[in-house]
């Protein structure tokens, strides 16, 4: 008496279910693709501006550093 119905066919759930995941992943796997894609260019753009940026520097005049040991102290020289 008890569970004579048939087992609902839920399949067609399952493939949808899978297709979705598939299509969400595919476009996560996209976005990063892109993502890296554009770091790359920001940093060799980022390169070339550094590169530009030190062949006018090396016409100023260096400030002297002054030598400081991990506790602050000078060195005598």
């Amino acid at each position: 008496m008890f569970f004579q119905e048939p087992i609902p066919d839920t399949s067609g759930y399952m493939i949808a279910g899978y297709a979705i995941a598939f299509i969400v992943m595919s476009l996560y796997v996209a976005s990063l693709y892109l993502r890296n894609r554009n770091l790359n260019r920001d940093v060799e753009m980022l390169e070339e501006m550094e590169k530009a940026t030190t062949g006018l520097e090396t016409n100023q005049p260096k400030k002297p550093t002054k030598t400081v040991t991990k506790r602050g102290r000078k060195i005598q020289s």
